[in-house]
């Protein structure tokens, strides 16, 4: 999926996307030979999860601890409870 159509399914900017992207809060997203972003499925969840967040309040730099912690896997469970 391209970021316009990422941007209709998500109800964020393409700005937005990137931005996220480059201060490291999702994941690198996979790009097409010709360099445009390429979002599988899991991209998408992980953006819809991030504006679900931030629409309940939650600070960037947070978020990017939360989203490490998840990236560390299942011991990180408290610290993740302890975040909210």
């Amino acid at each position: 999926m391209n970021i316009k159509e990422v941007c209709e399914v998500t109800g964020l900017s393409a700005d937005t996307i990137r931005y996220y992207e480059r201060i490291g809060l999702v994941p690198k997203i996979a790009r097409k030979s010709s360099g445009v972003r390429d979002f599988a499925e899991n991209d998408i969840a992980i953006l819809e999860f991030v504006r679900c967040f931030r629409s309940a309040g939650m600070s960037i730099e947070r978020l990017i601890e939360y989203m490490g912690l998840v990236q560390a896997g299942n011991s990180t469970v408290e610290a993740r409870i302890d975040l909210l």
